[in-house]
């Protein structure tokens, strides 16, 4: 669990630094390289959380009987 808080960690200083570059740049690489990690970044966190939302489900049944 250590190892994906650091690569949350890193994804948001190196997606915020590429917002910043096409701010002080205006190359608009800077701005699709940060939302193309942005977007990679959500849809790998739904399907995380959505992997521990199904173990948390499954799990309940098993503690009720």
């Amino acid at each position: 669990m250590g190892y994906v808080r650091f690569l949350a960690l890193l994804l948001v200083i190196v997606i915020g630094l590429g917002f910043f570059a096409y701010a002080l740049t205006n190359d608009h690489r800077y701005w699709r390289l940060s939302w193309r990690l942005l977007k990679g970044m959500l849809i790998f966190a739904l399907i995380f959380f959505g992997l521990l939302f199904l173990e948390r489900l499954a799990l309940i049944p098993a503690v009720a009987l």
